[in-house]
């Protein structure tokens, strides 16, 4: 579903993202950990044609994203940290005004139930979006994914600002819709829920993948000192 191969971004002398190769499986959550600037934003960006690589290619169900940029849109959803939603429209008018720029129509009853499945409460689907917390937004942003039906889903940082339950919340979705075939590329700087919820981990820094684990076959201990180790930050536990 996401396939990224030798891919490079330069701001004139500076090498955001340097020869990265990765792929991401029908059914997959790859979490790209690494700390601010190490190329997890630029990579993301790359992959939605907001920004053209310098050099290799990105791919979205097989369509090369820069050929193919409306192509490639129609099989995703994009939820940054900070979703942008009209504030004085209700969460079912924003689902339904998202949809309709996808090319979905769907009849109010059909906008609740992708809302209730995403998990927000009833009594908010008729409130405007701007009484709403981060983790409500966020839920308007997958009951998207799940009515485009998506087979890719892009997330930058989705968990930040969120109080524990409303990002264990998060990740439930996640693990359902990873079950449900989608592939998942999420960056984040949280290690904790990047190996409770991923099938696969990256640690990028300054633009290059330096680690690619099974989450499976390493533990949150060994994680963290592998993440510790590249970054050259003294584990003091």
């Amino acid at each position: 579903m996401i396939t990224i191969k030798n891919i490079t971004k330069k701001f004139n002398d500076f090498i955001a993202v340097n020869n990265l190769s990765l792929e991401v499986k029908e059914g997959e959550i790859l979490c790209l950990l690494g700390a601010n600037g190490a190329g997890k934003s630029t990579t993301i960006n790359m992959l939605l044609n907001f920004i053209e690589p310098s050099f290799g290619s990105a791919k979205i169900n097989g369509l090369d994203v820069v050929k193919n940029p409306i192509k490639t849109k129609n099989f995703l959803t994009y939820i940054p940290e900070n979703l942008m939603l009209y504030p004085t429209l209700t969460a079912i008018e924003n689902l339904d005004y998202f949809c309709k720029l996808s090319g979905k129509n769907f009849d109010k009853t059909e906008l609740k139930l992708y809302l209730t499945d995403a998990g927000l409460q009833e009594e908010a689907h008729n409130n405007r979006v701007k009484t709403f917390s981060k983790g409500m937004r966020q839920k308007v942003g997958i009951a998207l994914a799940i009515a485009k039906e998506s087979k890719v889903l892009l997330l930058d940082e989705p968990t930040s600002g969120l109080d524990p339950k409303s990002s264990n919340e998060f990740m439930d979705l996640l693990t359902r819709m990873k079950d449900d075939g989608v592939a998942i590329l999420m960056a984040t700087h949280d290690l904790f829920r990047a190996k409770e919820v991923s099938t696969h981990i990256g640690i990028m820094r300054s633009g290059k993948l330096e680690n690619y684990s099974d989450s499976s076959k390493v533990s949150l201990k060994e994680l963290e000192t592998i993440y510790l180790d590249i970054m050259n930050f003294k584990n003091v536990s």
